[in-house]
């Protein structure tokens, strides 16, 4: 039997708020980089101003790249606090701290799971 969170509704509330407000500036982030990168009024005839420019867009998109995972992720959370089960450890289902979800919103695990498990992959060298 899957555990049910005990967070208020006012909280979860807060929450869903929270993780819609951050998805959307990512997403208005993203489409200024789209325009940004697709306006095509750089024209630099200097090999280095080119390649500069290279290494600019592909730091940016890797931002972007990064950022549409965590996109994914705060969709995942708001699903949770959907079926209930926002603020449980996927881990042990124990209750996750309010102050890690404000911290961290998008997380499934307490702070003891997830010490526990960063600590296994400092042992293991991942």
């Amino acid at each position: 039997m899957e555990k049910q969170t005990t967070l208020k509704p006012e909280k979860l509330e807060a929450f869903r708020k929270l993780l819609i407000q951050k998805i959307n500036e990512l997403l208005s982030e993203a489409g200024k980089t789209v325009t940004e990168m697709t306006n095509g009024k750089e024209n630099f005839p200097d090999p280095n101003d080119r390649a500069s420019l290279e290494s600019d867009r592909n730091f940016e998109l890797r931002i972007r790249d990064r950022e549409r995972k965590l996109i994914v992720k705060m969709q995942e959370a708001i699903k949770r606090i959907d079926d209930g089960t926002y603020g449980i450890c996927e881990a042990c289902e124990g209750p996750i701290s309010e102050k890690r979800l404000l911290a961290r919103p998008v997380t499934t695990e307490c702070i003891d799971c997830k010490t526990k498990q960063e600590k296994l992959e400092k042992l293991k060298g991942e």
